[in-house]
């Protein structure tokens, strides 16, 4: 999305240690994969929490405050774009394959859950001088190969439940984005509906120039994710990746992402520009 926008190609990660003001200014990366909007997502997964990336994104703000002045970093921070993308792991990961939310939540609970913590950390984003945000909504997870394999039977079928999870979530996200957009003066915040065109491209690859939607390119394609596709796990890969819609069992190649984000910028870029 960056690199549609025209900004720069790859945007840095904050912790990077080899960061210049340049990068600051031109955006970088609070995110930690496998977090979530549940604050159990991140423990279990141990990795940094929404509330952490906050930390870090008030750092950052306070670098470029000390670098270029009070007025200057105000509008930095007001007209800049964020973008907010999490969810998925709270519904696969933290709901469905551990019962230590399942024990007190219902799918229905558990959503307001998400979407209660969805809210505070949009208002505290704002509160630090965010205006233009992009919130993403979760995706067709039940459809992830790693889903198909551990729950979709012989068959490997779509898992129903968590993306009827997902629909409802997105459907509570999308209101409680409106209602912040009436609470906040200034606010531009957008639903932003990765959903359909996802399942679009699951269910008609060919459509889209791929072949393969169900598997990932990397091992079996049926269950490997990260580290088992690196270079450590030193796992066979499909012949060409651009056939396929994933890389591996739960993340989405890199043609298939501009697939996405093509469809995605073109239907909301006017919507924060």
């Amino acid at each position: 999305i960056a690199e549609k926008f025209g900004i720069k190609k790859l945007v840095p990660a904050y912790l990077d240690p080899n960061l210049e003001l340049q990068d600051l200014l031109t955006g970088v990366s609070f995110a930690s994969g496998a977090s979530g909007y549940d604050p159990l997502s991140a423990e279990s997964a141990m990795v940094l929490s929404l509330s952490d990336q906050l930390g870090f994104y008030s750092k950052c703000m306070e670098t470029i405050r000390l670098e270029v002045g009070e007025e200057r970093a105000s509008a930095i921070a007001s007209e800049s774009f964020y973008m907010v993308c999490t969810g998925s792991n709270d519904i696969t990961n933290t709901y469905f394959a551990s019962p230590l939310r399942r024990s007190n939540y219902n799918i229905s609970s558990y959503t307001d859950l998400m979407v209660g913590s969805a809210s505070s950390f949009l208002r505290e984003l704002y509160g630090l001088g965010a205006r233009r945000i992009w919130v993403l909504s979760v995706a067709p997870v039940g459809c992830l190969p790693s889903q198909r394999t551990l729950y979709g039977g012989l068959e490997r079928d779509c898992f129903v439940p968590a993306n009827e999870a997902a629909v409802l979530f997105n459907s509570k996200l999308s209101a409680e984005i409106d209602s912040l957009n009436e609470d906040l003066p200034g606010a531009r915040l957008v639903y932003i509906d990765t959903y359909s065109p996802a399942l679009a491209l699951i269910q008609d690859p060919a459509r889209f120039g791929f072949q393969v939607s169900t598997k990932g390119c990397c091992g079996t394609g049926n269950i490997e994710a990260t580290y088992l596709c690196n270079r450590l796990g030193h796992p066979e890969t499909c012949g060409n990746d651009t056939e396929y819609m994933f890389w591996d069992s739960y993340h989405p190649t890199e043609v298939a992402y501009h697939t996405l984000v093509d469809q995605i910028f073109s239907k909301y870029a006017s919507k924060v520009l």
